[in-house]
């Protein structure tokens, strides 16, 4: 009896330090996952990676852009998924943002931040510039996945002297109208 006394005893001891141990462990990581996103009336999905992107222009050199010169372009695509053209088979694209204030930047897309003196391009995948405001020429649809592409460039003022070296940051919002 005797014996049993002390195993219970030891048991409950050995049962208690462990317990002690395991609640003076800080926790090892931890988080939140917030899941967004919307159910939209539209014949296709926009993939997660193209709803919200940035694009980056590089290192441009002032020089570039005197007297209304531009950058080289940058690509870049809006990608959508699941697409079904039953009763719909085209689909504009309309950039909408901040109207750049530059000498010659006639549906430009405006820049934020110390660089001054341009504004940003935006072109369809043949080239053609596309107006802020203004939707894009309509572009045919398949069943399945589709990708929109469409590039960027800086184009400068062509005041003199009016581009000024800086970062800069250029905010269009898209909209998609299905035909």
């Amino acid at each position: 009896m005797r014996l049993n006394k002390l195993v219970m005893a030891l048991g409950l001891g050995v049962a208690l330090v462990a317990g002690s141990v395991n609640a003076a462990n800080p926790s090892q990581g931890h988080g939140t996952v917030t899941f967004t996103g919307s159910i939209t009336d539209a014949p296709c999905s926009i993939t997660p990676e193209t709803v919200d992107q940035v694009v980056p222009m590089g290192s441009i050199s002032s020089a570039s852009l005197k007297n209304g010169g531009r950058s080289s372009s940058t690509p870049f695509k809006i990608s959508l998924d699941n697409c079904t053209t039953e009763t719909i088979s085209t689909v504009t694209t309309t950039f909408i943002g901040a109207k750049s204030s530059i000498t010659g930047g006639d549906g430009l897309l405006g820049i934020e931040g110390v660089a001054k003196g341009a504004g940003i391009a935006i072109t369809d995948a043949g080239g053609n510039k596309i107006k802020l405001g203004t939707p894009s020429p309509a572009v045919a649809l398949h069943d399945g996945d589709n990708d929109l592409h469409f590039a960027a460039y800086l184009q400068g003022d062509t005041s003199p002297d009016a581009v000024v070296p800086g970062n800069f940051t250029g905010i269009a919002n898209f909209q998609l109208t299905y035909q």
